[in-house]
């Protein structure tokens, strides 16, 4: 079994001077990005840009929200959580089909190099959603820890993916939007593709892992 650990919570603000700064970087790279590229549709651009950082600040602020409370969480506001997350997740991918269909061929890449791209990014990425939700569970990938003490006693997953690594979601199974944005031929949805893999590295260390701190010893 694994412990509760007997610190404190993190604050609200814990890890969000990083999260803050590594956001400002990446949006100033994502903005001279798009300009290099001549700035192509502003409209689908920035939008498949903002909802990664929707869904990530509002994953942080339910995160702390739920740890700073003495309550446990009950089913309905789990239940709620986790539709308004996975609408979001869904969310980026189909805002970035959108960006790449709008933008579609401005990659200019040859049919063949395509295809051997995306065989390259679709077996780790589907490999990892798989191991995901096979072994792991979506609702423990959304931070059910946070709302359930039941799963803190769960042992780590070394299944799948996750015998590799014991961060497969966030190594491989964002492989998936760079698979999105080549299939579409789309250097437009490419960077933004770019941007929301470096950015959930962000979510990690900015508020992911100073939650595994606490909630595990």
């Amino acid at each position: 079994m694994i412990a509760e650990s007997s610190n404190n919570p993190p604050d609200i603000w814990k890890g969000q001077s990083l999260h803050a700064l590594c956001l400002l970087t990446l949006l100033l790279v994502l903005y001279y990005g798009w300009a290099y590229l001549g700035y192509p549709d502003p409209a689908y651009f920035w939008v498949a840009a903002f909802i990664p950082i929707l869904h990530q600040v509002f994953v942080w602020v339910s995160w702390r929200r739920r740890l700073a409370s003495s309550d446990s969480a009950s089913a309905l506001e789990f239940r709620i959580y986790l539709i308004i997350f996975f609408l979001l997740f869904a969310s980026r991918f189909v805002s970035l089909f959108a960006l790449g269909w709008m933008d579609g061929g401005s990659l200019h890449l040859s049919a063949t190099s395509q295809f051997i791209l995306i065989a390259i990014l679709l077996f780790p990425g589907l490999y990892a959603a798989y191991s995901v939700a096979r072994y792991f569970g979506m609702a423990r990938a959304a931070g059910a820890d946070h709302f359930d003490p039941r799963y803190r006693d769960m042992p780590f997953v070394k299944a799948g993916i996750f015998r590799f690594t014991n961060n497969g979601m966030y190594f491989y199974a964002f492989l998936l939007f760079w698979a999105v944005a080549t299939g579409l031929n789309s250097s437009a949805a490419l960077i933004v593709a770019a941007f929301s893999h470096a950015y959930i590295w962000v979510h990690f260390f900015a508020t992911e892992k100073p939650d595994i701190k606490y909630l595990y010893s």
